[in-house]
């Protein structure tokens, strides 16, 4: 099960998502990424992060260690924020907390131009990716960081923020386990991730018995919600039934075509060319959060 720690002081907020995890330090002298149970996507993401980190755990794959955090909103009591405030005193009790890796950086667009990742590894977590429907890895959202960035130890890649996965349980389509999804535009796509060997590799590891270890460390509150479900394990089972249907059926949603980095660099100018021809020149150094004209990402820059 996973560890349970208490939060005695409170570092800071992080605004690069739309949850506003917090840092915290814990009576185990550990440093957590917290995410709140009283954030605005609520349980459901505290769920798939739990659920699909510790497969990758088991997987093999990197992953921060995950706890159950027991927050206190006394502790952050001198945030400035007012909303950052009444997400703390929403989200009194038990969290999850994410081990926080100290100086990691993004895999951006620019850093991947020079960061060697191996196909077969690329293609694990594309698999992992695919098998979890985790639709938040692409090329302008990696949720991958390269840790560590300092010493003589090698950087490597680690995952991180699965919230956006398992998307059937926001509706329990449990009719399409073997559906594909446009993974054209994963943030590994241009490594050549090799697909074929990793599911030869992780399909069969894979079991029921696996995965009801994983879904049995979901805190029962965090299921209790799930309409149309009488227990907390029922839902545990619906959540094995359709991982396991998945798995089976990997042939049917392997992803397996992927742009090279010359067609994703083509396919962002023409729809960087296609944004600017509908602005001013005055509006045109205005930033596409979408990766368009005005980003770094572009190379443009803003007049002074």
């Amino acid at each position: 099960m996973l560890r349970e720690v208490t939060a005695n002081r409170y570092v800071q907020p992080l605004r690069s998502g739309g949850s506003v995890p917090g840092v915290v330090e814990a009576d185990d002298l550990g440093t957590y990424v917290v995410k709140f149970t009283g954030a605005a996507q609520g349980h459901k993401a505290l769920v798939a992060e739990v659920i699909v980190g510790e497969l990758a755990r088991a997987l093999g794959l990197r992953f921060p260690e995950l706890v159950l955090v027991r927050f206190d909103p006394a502790i952050a009591a001198a945030e400035p924020h007012q909303e950052v405030r009444e997400l703390h005193s929403a989200s009194a009790g038990v969290n999850l907390g994410m081990d926080y890796l100290p100086g990691a950086r993004d895999l951006t667009p620019e850093i991947a131009r020079v960061f060697p990742v191996d196909p077969l590894e690329a293609g694990r977590i594309v698999w992992l990716d695919a098998l979890t429907v985790n639709v938040d890895r692409t090329v302008h959202s990696s949720n991958l960081m390269v840790w560590p960035t300092f010493g003589t130890a090698p950087p490597r890649l680690w995952l991180i923020d699965h919230g956006a996965a398992l998307v059937f349980h926001h509706r329990w389509d449990t009719t399409a386990p073997g559906r594909a999804y446009d993974f054209r535009h994963h943030a590994l796509g241009q490594y050549g991730p090799d697909v074929r060997a990793a599911d030869a590799e992780l399909a069969p590891r894979v079991t029921e018995e696996l995965l009801r270890g994983i879904v049995a460390e979901v805190p029962d509150a965090w299921l209790a919600e799930d309409a149309g479900f009488a227990t907390p394990d029922d839902v545990r089972d619906a959540y094995v039934a359709y991982l396991l249907a998945r798995v089976r059926l990997s042939a049917e949603w392997l992803p397996t075509d992927f742009p090279t980095r010359e067609e994703l660099a083509a396919e962002q100018a023409a729809r960087a060319a296609r944004t600017q021809a509908g602005r001013p020149d005055w509006l045109k150094w205005v930033p596409d959060l979408h990766g368009g004209p005005g980003t770094e990402e572009d190379g443009a820059v803003r007049p002074r």
